[in-house]
């Protein structure tokens, strides 16, 4: 078994710090970049995802710590620690962390990547004739771009963007009124060209980083002068939007505001190269105002995000997963989506099955004479999205289109901005999201005219409708006709649209205030049976787990005798195994080749196994923040395959680490164990299933309760 590094800090609460999960998730993450059965590039994947992954939780999560900090808050969370000790914790962990990664980088892929034809160079690596080629390329292309920004007393340290790469380069000059004099400037690496500039070599892959091109000819862009030390370096600013939403008049324009400045929010992370001049690291730190703790020293590239362009390398073709294409899903092989709908409820498993029927629904709905309004909301989108044009096309014929596009989805607002302005333009009726609440839900609601008289289909997710990420992000979707659900999402629209609050649902469980209340009843429900004498059992497949009451409940249900098994993916702060408070529940985490990203919850409820599906991970904001859904899975059919899903990772064996009780995570123990990757497996299944139309689910609708879980 390996043992990932376990954060120091104690956990005497029951409650693990969330900031210190984060970081194990991330380290998971990392092991999969560490892991040599891994395919070269998928390494390398791996490897940018913990980069770009440690980028978003210091531009958020510890940007916003530190602001608590300088408030002058030092109320602690409950595991118990204050906002200055968690800074000081995430510190530790982090150096850590990114020397693990560089090591992973420097020991394990530059060997392996090299034993593959691809070598990265460096400036004293290069034979004459390419020195010459990038001379040329440098004069021709490099050149113009360029901007050198003196430092000195007539110009004022500039203004640079955050997570932009910067070449710091030491200047002395000699004039008749001051002397000899010793200044600083700065040359932005432009963000327009490659980072990796490809040399010409006979045979494999050369390539030389855009930084050390600029480094090689820095003379150039200088005159009069005489260069020192040039060091390459890479700030992060706070990115966390600060939107006072009761006062702003236009939100749009509020979150327009607010994106133009977001690259210059406080520095709060600088990266260096670790050879750094220390003189010139020392006034960098006296110009961004930055604390030792949050230097780091980087023995490699700065931003691996510059690896991702090996992706497309010839010579590492063979170095990547098997080729998968997301499988047709059988039961829509018919030429009318609406009539196969009415047959069935319809279940979809991105992306070992296609998104291709979410997208082709719309798209029907949009030019079928029939269909009188389509409803919709959307979180994130692709850059392309065929969905947002058929939502374009139905309002141009004459449908009627509601779109609820949230604004305040993160790093995706400027997206979003562009397409509510193309869809409002088109007449759809749009909508920019609540006041105080992110809509995170995934919904579509289609009206038509059928020969029965009208009907409501619908498309309920736990994804967004973005037809790129369905390839990569496990979600689970169900297509219906179901009258109840229909009615329920007709009053869910004029809620989102209006004045309208229902006090009844029939079937969906929104949040806010529903869907806490219809969890936790749940969780009781089940503790009731327990203490009865009944079997009882609680599945839940979730994100992230977070909520303080909701861990406590779950407590509680474990000390009455109620088996939990829970998977999540990232952020888990309860403390499985605890004798006396949850030795009932075991929590795993699943990291592979898709991001799991679905959410389930099963309750046994004395037999009558109630499953249900969500687009809400167990987080304050999700309950509490968030206009969110989780509907029931009634269909027998779809019930067997969701709980397929659930049994094959629970007995993962490949992908899958048990989480300790003190918040280290262990891979599976597999003396004894049929080797199993679950991935791997649902993509099999789905094969299997595209081939032979009438598949019965490997696993049927029943769940062990008296067994506890290893």
């Amino acid at each position: 078994m390996s043992k990932s590094k376990g954060n120091n800090h104690k956990h005497t609460s029951g409650y693990i710090n969330r900031e210190l999960s984060w970081l194990e998730f991330n380290d998971r993450v990392l092991e999969e970049a560490r892991d040599r059965k891994n395919p070269l590039l998928e390494r390398i994947k791996f490897l940018v995802i913990t980069s770009t992954n440690l980028d978003e939780f210091f531009m958020i999560r510890v940007a916003s710590l530190k602001r608590l900090v300088f408030e002058g808050y030092d109320k602690p969370d409950p595991a118990g620690m204050a906002p200055a000790s968690q800074l000081a914790a995430i510190a530790e962990r982090t150096h850590q962390m990114v020397a693990r990664q560089y090591s992973t980088y420097n020991r394990s892929i530059v060997p392996a990547l090299e034993k593959a034809g691809v070598r990265l160079v460096g400036p004293d690596d290069l034979n004459k004739e390419q020195r010459s080629y990038l001379e040329k390329y440098f004069s021709s292309t490099i050149f113009p771009i360029l901007t050198p920004m003196a430092v000195d007393s007539s110009h004022p340290f500039p203004l640079l963007a955050s997570r932009s790469i910067n070449l710091s380069v030491q200047i002395t000059r000699h004039d008749k009124e001051h002397g000899k004099t010793n200044d600083m400037a700065i040359v932005q690496v432009p963000l327009v060209l490659p980072r990796l500039v490809r040399l010409p070599v006979s045979e494999g892959y050369r390539a030389i980083l855009l930084e050390d091109v600029i480094r090689l000819f820095i003379d150039r862009l200088f005159s009069g002068v005489r260069i020192g030390a040039v060091g390459c370096f890479r700030i992060m600013r706070n990115a966390d939007l600060t939107l006072d939403e009761e006062d702003a008049t236009d939100l749009l324009k509020e979150i327009e505001k607010q994106l133009r400045t977001r690259q210059w929010g406080e520095v709060i992370r600088l990266e260096v190269e670790s050879n750094f001049d220390s003189r010139m690291l020392s006034r960098l730190v006296k110009h961004l105002k930055i604390s030792q703790q949050d230097i780091y020293k980087i023995d490699g590239p700065l931003d691996f995000r510059a690896l991702g362009d090996l992706a497309t390398v010839t010579e590492l073709e063979p170095y990547r997963y098997e080729p998968y294409e997301p499988q047709p899903v059988p039961v829509l092989q018919t030429d009318d989506l609406f009539q196969a709908i009415r047959r069935q409820d319809i279940f979809l498993h991105h992306p070992f099955e296609s998104f291709d029927p979410v997208v082709e629904l719309i798209r029907a709905a949009s030019v079928n004479p029939d269909v009188l309004a389509i409803k919709q909301t959307l979180y994130r989108v692709s850059g392309n999205s065929p969905i947002i044009k058929s939502l374009i096309d139905a309002a141009e014929s004459g449908k009627q289109v509601l779109v609820l596009v949230e604004l305040k989805a993160r790093f995706d607002e400027e997206n979003n901005i562009l397409w509510a302005k193309e869809l409002e333009k088109a007449g759809c009726h749009v909508i920019y999201g609540l006041v105080g609440l992110k809509t995170h839900s995934k919904i579509t609601l289609i009206v038509r005219r059928d020969a029965d008289g009208i009907r409501r289909y619908l498309h309920l997710g736990t994804g967004n409708y973005n037809d790129l990420t369905a390839r990569l992000y496990t979600d689970m979707g169900i297509l219906t006709c179901s009258e109840s659900l229909g009615v329920d999402a007709s009053a869910f629209f004029n809620m989102l649209s209006g004045y309208s609050a229902p006090t009844v649902w029939h079937k969906l469980t929104p949040a806010p205030y529903w869907l806490r209340h219809e969890l936790d009843m749940r969780i009781r429900l089940e503790m009731e049976h327990a203490k009865a004498g009944r079997p009882a059992r609680i599945i839940a497949k979730v994100n992230a787990l977070v909520d303080e009451a909701i861990i406590g409940r779950l407590y509680e249900a474990s000390q009455a005798g109620v088996k939990i098994d829970l998977v999540v993916r990232g952020i888990c702060c309860l403390q499985p195994g605890v004798p006396g408070l949850s030795e009932n529940i075991a929590v795993r985490s699943i990291i592979g080749r898709f991001l799991e990203h679905s959410r389930i919850y099963y309750f046994h409820n004395d037999g009558q196994q109630d499953l249900f599906l969500s687009s809400a991970d167990l987080m304050p904001r999700n309950l509490d923040r968030r206009v969110e859904l989780m509907f029931p899975v009634e269909s027998p059919e779809i019930c067997s395959r969701v709980m397929e899903v659930l049994t094959l990772e629970l007995e993962d064996t490949e992908r899958a680490r048990i989480m300790q009780p003190d918040g280290h995570y262990e891979r599976v123990d597999k003396r004894g164990k049929t080797r199993l990757d679950s991935q791997q497996a649902l993509c099999e299944l789905a094969v299997k299933a595209a081939q032979q139309p009438i598949r019965q689910p490997d696993f049927r609708f029943k769940v062990k309760t008296q067994d506890p879980v290893s």
